[in-house]
């Protein structure tokens, strides 16, 4: 399916749902985690919906797939900070939350190996 702009593409509208559920769940965090656990888990999950789009805009599929791996690199990152998160009582495990990261996962592993099928 040819996409026309990374706002289309299901796999960043996933992404952009993260990053809005973590920024929700992150507002009632203590003022001492602003410059970490709060700072840092907000970061990598919008980190994984900007190299989605950073990732569409590159011109050589090669890039397109480092920028896509790159977010699955912020999305295994952004689980990390919300296991910690869950395991210290900050949140509250929602499966929703996984469910939603497996999935992002698992369309960012499809986009690459799509790619990886063009290029040989």
């Amino acid at each position: 399916m040819k996409h026309f702009s990374f706002e289309s593409m299901p796999v960043w509208q996933i992404a952009m749902d993260i990053a809005v559920l973590i920024f929700e769940m992150t507002k009632s965090l203590p003022r001492s985690e602003d410059y970490g656990l709060t700072s840092q888990i907000r970061r990598s999950a919008v980190s994984i919906s900007a190299n989605i789009a950073e990732g569409f805009g590159r011109p050589t599929p090669l890039d397109k797939k480092r920028f896509y791996q790159i977010a699955i690199g912020s999305l295994l990152e952004t689980k990390s900070h919300y296991i910690y998160g869950c395991r210290v009582a900050y949140f509250e495990e929602q499966i929703n939350v996984f469910q939603l990261l497996d999935k992002a996962h698992f369309e960012l592993n499809k986009l690459i190996k799509s790619i990886k099928n063009a290029i040989g």
